[in-house]
């Protein structure tokens, strides 16, 4: 594997997926800053693998200016950037007639405007170097609507067309482009539900079929070990006994 190296940004990286791959990008020789709000948990992560190379900053990804200090520190660090991960994401759960307005407005700030300032913040330094890879966690939402989550449905189906745009666009930067979309993981996303009888269904969702946040992680190892003129734009992966 081919990632040894590598100079990959990882925003909200301190739970779940983030974790996950931050550890897992780290144990195969990658160059890691990893980003959050809690940088406690950040320091957790940096301190259990004393041999990797991890850098750790505490970030909002609505706030632009935190997103692009990050980028700016990675490129005084390392020189270059060679992936950006926006993986940070809520998914409240909560039907529309409950008009649940805060919960949509943070929904829209995090997982839409925090990929598009991921975006923004990155694209000048991997459009100078004429290489970069900008990934972004989606989900099975992003492909397939379903009662309750129409909101956070309208996030992912965002990210999916905003990350067609930009691969569209930056393709002849040799920029590359991918959305990994999960099914039902074991993360913490549950906690951003307010609902408690949703909530509660999303856990024993989670604890019967959700798969193991170190198997979405290898997915996005996968998009991200590939040759230069591969691109791999959509990963699907979902537990074999998820219905949706």
């Amino acid at each position: 594997m081919s990632l040894k190296d590598k100079v990959v940004i990882i925003m909200g990286a301190s739970s779940g997926i983030g974790a996950a791959t931050a550890k897992y990008l780290a144990s195969h020789g990658a160059k890691l800053m990893i980003t959050a709000r809690r940088k406690d948990r950040l320091d957790e992560i940096k301190d259990s693998m004393p041999e990797s190379c991890i850098s750790t900053l505490k970030a909002d990804v609505t706030n632009f200016e935190d997103v692009q200090a990050v980028v700016d520190y990675t490129v005084d660090k390392f020189g270059h950037i060679d992936v950006m991960y926006n993986n940070a994401g809520v998914m409240p759960v909560n039907s529309l007639i409950k008009g649940q307005r805060q919960e949509w407005q943070r929904i829209l700030e995090v997982n839409v405007m925090g990929v598009l300032n991921g975006i923004a913040a990155v694209l000048p330094v991997m459009v100078k170097q004429k290489s970069g890879h900008i990934i972004a966690t989606d989900s099975v939402a992003g492909h397939v609507v379903v009662p309750n989550l129409a909101v956070y449905n309208g996030s992912k189906f965002a990210v999916r067309a905003i990350m067609e745009g930009l691969r569209q666009e930056q393709r002849v930067n040799g920029i590359k482009t991918s959305i990994v979309s999960p099914g039902a993981v074991h993360t913490e996303l549950y906690n951003t539900i307010n609902d408690p009888k949703n909530k509660k269904a999303e856990i024993e969702t989670e604890k019967s079929i959700g798969l193991n946040p170190n198997q979405i992680a290898r997915a996005v190892a996968f998009a991200i070990d590939t040759p230069k003129d591969t691109d791999v734009n959509e990963i699907i992966v979902r537990p074999m006994k998820q219905t949706v």
